[in-house]
């Protein structure tokens, strides 16, 4: 049985000129579309797979952490549900069967993610119940992408995409176990901006329904609880992405970069754009979360 740092691959850190030219910023890249699976979530779910006392294990994902926690689990032997809304990108869900995982997709019009999930857990009440981010085992897998970039540099600002939160959580957790004083800042698709709202509130705020972004992986309905205590702490902004300038992130990240990114993945970037004066002349650090993105929906945007 491979340690959980033993088992991730070290995220690939790039530096664009191009694009630090353009923005005016000393930019560097932290791309996971590397990774095991093509994203960060194989950290989250391997440690989440690792240390669960379970061997059957379920959860509910739009893709890249069903798919990671299918290859967890079948590395370590157990078993894996997933439930997946009927609308994600295909490319992922043959990915998820494909490392033996049990797929459910469903109409989340008719049905909840987390309420399906609920069912599942009810008829094997042995599993253990694996959130995407809400949960600890997660938030300290993905931690070790945190310690990777405090380890490159001192940056100025690090800006990473913001779904449910299981992410800029654990980059928080890295940066100040290495006692860093970047300024974390999270990059949220303006159609799903419950993490802006609740940092503005200084409370918990849900969207009412799944956001119709295109960024699928922060098709969240909130932060997790967990998540929400490091985010109120530790994330000094939160800015909210429109749909446009995600897609022109992709863009950017392919004509300039070379770099196949998802809509996603490009929410840190899209980010930039909107505070490049600010940050002009300062080492920041953009996370590309991963590059799982359906064929046909990527040919779309770079053909615009």
């Amino acid at each position: 049985m491979s340690s959980l740092h033993d088992a991730i691959r070290p995220t690939t850190f790039l530096k664009p000129e191009a694009l630090s030219e353009r923005l005016g910023i000393d930019l560097t890249i932290a791309t996971e579309t590397f990774q095991r699976t093509g994203s960060f979530k194989f950290r989250a779910a391997y440690n989440t797979a690792l240390n669960a006392e379970s061997d059957h294990l379920i959860t509910a994902s739009s893709g890249n952490f069903g798919q990671a926690l299918a290859l967890a689990c079948r590395l370590l032997g157990k078993r894996c549900h997933v439930v997946m809304p009927e609308t994600s990108a295909k490319v992922k869900i043959d990915a998820v069967r494909s490392h033996g995982a049990e797929v459910e997709l469903i109409d989340v019009s008719k049905i909840g993610r987390e309420e399906r999930v609920d069912q599942l857990v009810a008829e094997f009440p042995e599993a253990y119940r694996a959130s995407a981010y809400d949960d600890d085992h997660v938030i300290e897998g993905n931690s070790t992408l945190g310690d990777e970039i405090a380890a490159r540099a001192d940056f100025d600002a690090v800006i990473t995409p913001v779904g449910g939160g299981g992410l800029i959580s654990g980059i928080s957790k890295g940066l100040c176990r290495a006692n860093r004083k970047a300024e974390l800042i999270g990059a949220e698709p303006l159609l799903g901006n419950d993490a802006a709202r609740s940092l503005a509130a200084g409370k918990l705020i849900r969207n009412e329904e799944e956001p119709k972004t295109i960024a699928d992986g922060a098709r969240t309905i909130s932060l997790g609880k967990r998540n929400w205590e490091i985010v109120r702490n530790g994330v000094s902004r939160i800015i909210e992405v429109p749909e446009d300038r995600i897609r022109e992130a992709v863009v950017r990240y392919f004509l300039d970069v070379n770099l196949k990114v998802e809509p996603t993945g490009a929410l840190s970037l899209g980010a930039l754009f909107g505070i490049a004066e600010e940050l002009e002349g300062r080492q920041v650090c953009c996370i590309v979360s991963g590059g799982n993105v359906d064929p046909k929906i990527y040919a779309e945007i770079i053909s615009q």
